[in-house]
């Protein structure tokens, strides 16, 4: 497959995957903003999520003041803004338009439906009414355009470039929701988790914080049909990290990114796939209490840096080389 083609496959798929998971990102926080809590506490809830998604700065040079209506504009709308939701679906349907012959018809016209239709869903104040039936549908178009995708592309080096695209993005995306919650902690221990449970009044509106980001990731019904107990920091941690069959955990989309590298391996890519080898092997055999150990939010800014890395060797050996 020419490199080119293989590139807009690629990036078709991660902005894809991007919509869908800015739209699983605010929802967390526009759910979590109506929990009782201080106008600080609810402020900072927005900042740490344009700090873990790398935005912090671009927003306040336009901004400045921070709003929740301005932080949901921003990162739905903003055409400014290349990791906005409606930059991500433009950037989905004009890779897939590159490539359409590569593609089924089924899988272009899905694409170009959801970029037409956005338009009409971000007119006049549909959004500010009802931000979370938005982020809904923003889900719903991802899920159909994977959907259609698999059931209906030849299992041949185009697919693989889309899945491994996805499963990418994905695995950055789940690493910077789970950080949102521990933006700027320095260590979390089960003990202290304890400790916190016993003397903070506050630890009940922890439980609702922390199933909102397990519904965020359509985790919260089989989080509890693996742990049938009350959700903790560190179980919903050893969820989205550790468990291969969380669809959408670290150790789920780490294995599929080294199956499918497999698959389109070359004479160039063998360090590539064994630097994704050795991260899918760190996340299958490491234990929850070593990570809390050594600080969640730690862990997880050295795996989103691994992953970055990761995505620039995938350039360099199959896709668009990135300029320098």
């Amino acid at each position: 497959m020419l490199s080119r083609t293989a590139d807009h496959l690629f990036w078709m798929a991660r902005y894809t995957e991007r919509a869908e998971n800015t739209a699983r990102m605010l929802d967390v926080n526009v759910q979590t903003a109506l929990l009782p809590q201080s106008a600080e506490a609810a402020e900072h809830g927005w900042r740490a999520m344009l700090s873990i998604s790398e935005l912090k700065d671009r927003f306040n040079e336009k901004y400045g003041l921070l709003t929740p209506k301005d932080v949901i504009d921003f990162m739905v709308r903003d055409p400014s803004n290349p990791s906005s939701i409606a930059s991500c679906l433009r950037g989905a349907r004009e890779n897939a338009r590159a490539v359409r012959g590569t593609l089924t018809t089924e899988v272009w016209e899905t694409h170009n439906a959801t970029w037409l239709d956005v338009h009409d869903r971000l007119k006049g104040n549909r959004l500010e009414q009802d931000p979370s039936q938005f982020f809904e549908w923003v889900k719903y178009r991802s899920h159909l355009s994977r959907g259609v995708t698999i059931g209906t592309m030849l299992k041949d080096e185009a697919l693989y470039f889309i899945r491994l695209g996805t499963f990418l993005e994905r695995a950055d995306n789940t690493a910077r929701l789970l950080d949102v919650k521990f933006h700027n902690a320095q260590r979390l221990s089960q003990a202290e988790q304890r400790d916190k449970q016993r003397n903070d009044p506050d630890a009940q509106i922890d439980f609702y914080y922390w199933a909102a980001i397990l519904r965020s990731v359509s985790g919260f019904e089989v989080y509890r049909k693996v742990y049938r107990d009350v959700i903790t920091p560190a179980r919903v941690a050893e969820f989205l990290i550790m468990r291969g069959d969380m669809p959408r955990s670290l150790l789920a989309c780490m294995a599929e990114v080294v199956s499918t590298l497999a698959e389109v391996s070359n004479q160039a890519s063998e360090d590539t796939e064994r630097f994704a080898g050795k991260l899918h092997a760190e996340l299958r055999f490491c234990r929850i209490d070593d990570i809390l150990r050594e600080g969640l939010h730690d862990y997880l800014t050295k795996f989103l840096e691994r992953i970055y890395e990761l995505g620039n060797r995938v350039s360099r050996d199959f896709l668009v080389p990135l300029a320098a």
